[in-house]
């Protein structure tokens, strides 16, 4: 139940990277999930704001994270800025339309969850994303900084995770919970493979995902897992000082700049990793172009093909080789 914080910079965070791509991939999974069932799903206006506690934290606000931005308003009854600033965030949840979920936590009543998320006074605001916990502001804020701040989350949740929010329907009952989909062929082993990660089974994940691939080569689930859980299996007997330094005496040694890239990948450098074998690619030919080449595209699938700076890499690479 504890939040999950994934914004470590500089530190090598092999759950964090895993978390991260386990929301994409689910966030694109809903996406598909709701467009064949012609848009089922939507949720009714008032089911944007949820009163959570510490014994359903877990589905209402770490689950639903992976497919719409959580924004936490920690109150009390007592707390006269709380009954200024709550309101607010309550009509703009219904504004935004989706775009965020409201979670209201009454800290008198789970001071658990203040400790966890470590609220030093109320009111405070805070915003989990794919399992991640930030916080956004504390005390009374006017209207347009909320608004700037709310944003600024849903572009980061947009860009880094895929997450694009919750379909709304004015005319959905409150409450009313979308049909559940059947399992489809692979979901045992895609289920399988999750656990091995969880586990910290790298090889496990690595043959499930692979096994999964060997009867549907283009299951998008599966090569984004495969690459993650190889990604994480490279990096995990890493000496990450000795991989910086050999990187950085050692520029025309591919290898060391392939390893540096991994490792900036899992420390959340996403264009510190692209941009060092963008460069590598460039100043190297024959096989150690290809090799920096291969890895570059490896590392495209784990941030995913339409996230911004792959998109911007892409066509750096196609500049770097003609």
């Amino acid at each position: 139940m504890q939040p999950r914080n994934m914004s470590m910079s500089g530190v090598v965070d092999l759950a964090a990277v895993k978390a991260a791509q386990e929301a994409k991939t689910k966030a694109e999974q809903a996406r598909a999930d709701s467009a064949r069932r012609g848009g089922a799903g939507a949720i009714s206006p008032a089911d944007l704001v949820v009163d959570v506690n510490e014994a359903d934290f877990e589905t209402e606000v770490l689950q639903r994270s992976a497919e719409v931005p959580v924004v936490i308003d920690f109150w009390a009854e007592w707390c006269q800025p709380c009954k200024q600033l709550s309101p607010v965030l309550e009509r703009l949840a219904v504004e935004y339309d989706g775009r965020f979920l409201l979670a209201k936590i009454d800290v008198d009543a789970n001071q658990m969850l203040m400790q966890q998320f470590g609220v030093q006074g109320i009111p405070a605001v805070f915003a989990v994303v794919a399992g991640q916990a930030l916080p956004l502001f504390q005390g009374a804020a006017g209207e347009q900084q909320i608004r700037e701040t709310l944003d600024q989350l849903i572009q980061v949740a947009e860009q880094r995770f895929g997450l694009t929010g919750l379909t709304v329907d004015p005319d959905a009952q409150p409450g009313a919970a979308p049909a559940e989909e059947p399992e489809g062929p692979y979901d045992a082993l895609l289920e399988a493979a999750v656990r091995a990660l969880d586990e910290g089974d790298l090889g496990g994940a690595v043959q499930a995902y692979k096994n999964v691939l060997a009867d549907d080569p283009a299951n998008t689930e599966a090569k984004l897992g495969l690459g993650q859980a190889e990604l994480l299996q490279r990096v995990q007997g890493m000496d990450p000082l000795k991989v910086r330094r050999d990187a950085a005496e050692k520029q025309a040694d591919v290898e060391a700049q392939i390893a540096a890239a991994d490792l900036d990948l899992v420390g959340g450098h996403v264009e510190d990793a692209l941009g060092r074998l963008i460069e590598t690619v460039a100043r190297t030919a024959g096989d150690d172009r290809d090799a920096a080449r291969r890895r570059l595209l490896e590392l495209f699938e784990v941030v995913g093909a339409e996230d911004p700076r792959v998109v911007a890499a892409r066509r750096a690479l196609a500049r770097a080789l003609f």
